[in-house]
């Protein structure tokens, strides 16, 4: 089997399972998203939705953000973790969305990277789940996967995205996202993984290997 062949069984089995792409993280509106992606790193989808669902209530535009409080947002968002940094992160992202963009949220990567906070990850996120523009987006889950099914050898995130944009085609980049994410999180579980469950074992060069290991022991 072809890499191209076997990449195109796995994105098969992947909508089988998962279905169509859907973001994780709740938002109405494309900077909603932005910062509660900016809220994400190092911290669980769930708990960012927890924390949003209020903050979004009290901060209900750009400008809020752009004129909050440090201390006051640094309290709002403490149990996102890294909350310090976030934090000011955040107001600077806004502020400068509202100086240097007229508020508006860019689409374009270049634009969302020059903000604080926006690594191309994040971009990526708002890229193509507010603007439906083709981005593979490389969080933990999506790395370990992609590794464990030989579809990449790096560990930098932005080396695994322009792997997989090699062989994955375009119109499935964004439903890749979010359904290895689903992978990761149900059955290839970092610690614990659930080869026996797996319909990508076949597939998994990671996972054949770990087997055999345990055979031997």
């Amino acid at each position: 089997m072809t890499k191209k062949e076997k990449i195109a069984v796995i994105l098969d089995l992947l909508y089988e399972n998962y279905g169509p792409t859907k973001c994780y993280l709740n938002h109405e509106n494309p900077w909603q998203l932005l910062v509660a992606t900016i809220l994400s790193a190092q911290c669980t989808d769930d708990r960012v939705n927890i924390v949003t669902q209020d903050l979004f209530r009290k901060y209900t535009s750009i400008q809020d953000f752009a004129q909050a409080d440090l201390a006051e947002l640094e309290r709002d968002i403490h149990s996102t973790g890294f909350y310090h940094n976030k934090a000011k992160n955040i107001i600077a992202c806004c502020q400068k969305l509202l100086h240097e963009f007229g508020g508006e949220v860019p689409s374009d990567l270049e634009a969302l990277t020059s903000l604080a906070g926006v690594g191309r990850k994040t971009a990526n996120v708002v890229r193509g789940n507010w603007y439906g523009i083709p981005s593979i987006v490389v969080d933990t889950h999506v790395k370990r996967v992609s590794n464990l099914l030989g579809l990449t050898k790096h560990e930098d995130p932005v080396k695994i995205e322009f792997d997989l944009m090699k062989i994955v085609p375009k119109e499935k980049w964004i439903d890749i996202n979010t359904q290895m994410i689903a992978h990761g999180r149900k059955i290839c579980i970092a610690r614990r993984p659930k080869c026996e469950e797996c319909f990508l074992f076949p597939y998994c060069i990671g996972g054949q290997k770990r087997s055999k290991t345990k055979k031997k022991t």
